[in-house]
């Protein structure tokens, strides 16, 4: 069991927690950061219940939802969920539709090939008047998705030529479909779980946005000219985090993400 300090919570080593509910906790002891999910897998999901769960925490957090959604490639996750993994591409961009109809003026209606709501009323509704959707995307077919629908993309790219090739094609989606790239974002995710934070800096085998403060750095201004204006670090690789977490182990990790902004912070990475 590993206990997380000051929550009275113990969970078991493989436990995955729900994300909006654990994001009702933070919303109630901050005031500022974003809240958001990367990711939840949209056709394992009600479109009305999932709208109305992430206005509920838009409304509890004064406006600072994301909504981070993907459409999953677990295949067990769809049988557990009795769904169909079949067009699964299809079925999130239908949800995504369907959700932004929850959000939007009652009464909430969507007919569509596998998501229907009758005429209703739907509440509650965000704060915002347009939680962002965030698409995570790795195939080319799902970015170009993204950039038709989204707010912003969700890649893993485990190198810089690999962000280059999917920022590319996300852009150009966009554009196609009448779509300013400026208006949308691009959340890099570290190639979790083989991506470290070190102390000190790694030689051979260095993969992108990885290894020392000052590498991690000198990558995210790389990240930055490619096109990404967020980068999505995780977990607690080359810390032993992995194995579960243990009194400082928390500070630890904090102690060096404070280093990565200080060196970024140096290198001008950082928006004002």
């Amino acid at each position: 069991m590993t206990k997380v300090s000051g929550c009275g919570v113990e969970l078991s080593r493989n436990c995955s927690v729900k994300p909006l509910e654990t994001l009702s906790y933070v919303a109630a002891v901050t005031e500022r950061i974003k809240l958001g999910s990367a990711v939840m897998v949209a056709p394992l999901h009600v479109p009305v219940s999932l709208a109305r769960r992430f206005a509920t925490l838009d409304q509890f957090s004064g406006g600072r939802v994301i909504a981070g959604l993907g459409q999953g490639w677990q295949r067990r996750e769809f049988e557990t969920a009795n769904v169909p993994t079949s067009r699964k591409g299809a079925r999130t961009e239908e949800f995504i539709t369907a959700m932004r109809a929850a959000w939007g003026a009652d009464p909430v209606r969507h007919e569509g090939e596998f998501y229907q709501i009758a005429p209703s009323e739907v509440n509650p509704k965000p704060v915002q008047a347009h939680i962002p959707v965030l698409l995570a995307a790795f195939a080319p077919a799902a970015v170009k998705r993204a950039g038709r629908i989204a707010d912003g993309l969700i890649p893993v790219a485990s190198s810089a030529e690999d962000l280059r090739g999917i920022v590319s094609t996300f852009h150009d989606a966009a554009r196609e479909a009448g779509r300013d790239p400026k208006d949308l974002v691009v959340v890099n995710q570290a190639p979790w779980p083989v991506t470290p934070i070190t102390r000190e800096p790694i030689g051979d085998g260095l993969t992108f946005l990885s290894g020392s403060p000052q590498q991690i750095a000198e990558d995210l201004m790389v990240a930055r000219e490619i096109g990404a204006t967020q980068v999505y670090l995780c977990g607690g690789q080359g810390l032993g985090l992995d194995e579960g977490l243990q009194a400082g182990d928390v500070d630890q990790w904090l102690g060096l993400l404070g280093e990565v902004i200080e060196a970024a912070d140096r290198l001008g990475v950082l928006a004002p």
